[in-house]
């Protein structure tokens, strides 16, 4: 199977259709209800909504989830019928399948009521015909490349005692989803250092995206979040809430962590974890909805389908 474990729950929908063929006699019985077996409508319908729901007891990939909702409807023409399963949850991965064994399902049990009267009964055309939730839903695209930083916050990586990890894993992240570190600095635990370089980087270098990794925690030398609040103008509680629940799912020790976010003018300012698991952790959590950030602050609203350009 495919590790959905480093994703967030968001709305999965998926609608997905087959047709089953038959003789104009035979739709016409199935319409009146006068087939031998019973109501195909509500027994088909039935079948396809516990098809869905067991869709992974079958399909050898399919991740196990629970459904939100799954309905199953019929289109009658004069020598076919369309049928249609929709179905929703609010989970890491989508639906498709389900929606398609559905119908699958629906289909097969038309067609066990409907072959005793109709030897040339069949079905076709299974397929998906819509679905949405999922990162492919949220994405906002730049005219230029976002200007961002990374920050390491450590006096025993600044002496060179210790290798940064999170810092590079951070940029590999952003990286990997075409976004360009402009600047990777390593600064010891200072409060005051962190303030300047933090007020430097919005006011002088007119970052986008600042990313902070460290002194986080309750340690005596733990100070980012209080340079931090010094810095920026707008607190953005729903970020870190984002965060800790996040990590909160995967490890109790994230409820412990400090981390502030906010905006100093038009750059946004991000504390994240020391921890290389928990930085990574945190910007599954985050992206992609944080771009949006930048269009908000650009005056751009939530308008969809264009390259945002910063004003």
């Amino acid at each position: 199977m495919i590790d959905v474990s480093p994703k967030f729950n968001t709305l999965r929908y998926a609608k997905a259709q087959g047709i089953l063929k038959a003789k104009p006699e035979t739709i016409k019985r199935v319409a009146e209800k006068t087939v031998p077996k019973g109501d195909v409508f509500q027994v088909a319908r039935a079948a396809g909504i516990n098809a869905a729901k067991n869709a992974a007891s079958w399909i050898t990939f399919c991740h196990t989830l629970p459904l939100d909702w799954a309905e199953v409807s019929f289109d009658i023409r004069e020598d076919h019928i369309i049928i249609s399963a929709e179905v929703k949850a609010v989970w890491k991965t989508g639906v498709e399948m389900e929606a398609m064994t559905a119908v699958t399902g629906a289909l097969l049990n038309a067609y066990d009521m409907l072959k005793p009267i109709d030897p040339d009964i069949s079905f076709s055309d299974v397929t998906l015909v819509k679905k949405k939730g999922g990162k492919s839903d949220f994405k906002d695209e730049f005219a230029a490349p976002l200007k961002i930083a990374v920050l390491v916050l450590s006096d025993s990586t600044y002496a060179g005692d210790r290798k940064d990890k999170s810092g590079l894993i951070i940029k590999d992240y952003l990286k990997g989803r075409s976004l360009e570190t402009f600047f990777y600095e390593i600064l010891p635990d200072d409060a005051q250092k962190i303030e300047t370089r933090l007020i430097e980087l919005c006011d002088d270098e007119k970052c986008d995206l600042i990313f902070t990794t460290g002194g986080t925690g309750f340690g005596p030398k733990d100070l980012t979040p209080e340079a931090t609040l010094k810095v920026i103008k707008k607190e953005a509680p729903g970020i870190v809430e984002a965060i800790r629940k996040h990590g909160k799912e995967r490890t109790p020790y994230a409820m412990l962590a400090r981390e502030v976010a906010g905006v100093r003018d038009t750059t946004v300012i991000i504390n994240l974890p020391g921890s290389s698991k928990g930085a990574e952790e945190s910007l599954q959590a985050l992206f992609p909805g944080l771009l949006h950030a930048f269009p908000m602050l650009w005056g751009g609203g939530h308008d969809e389908n264009k390259k945002w350009v910063k004003k």
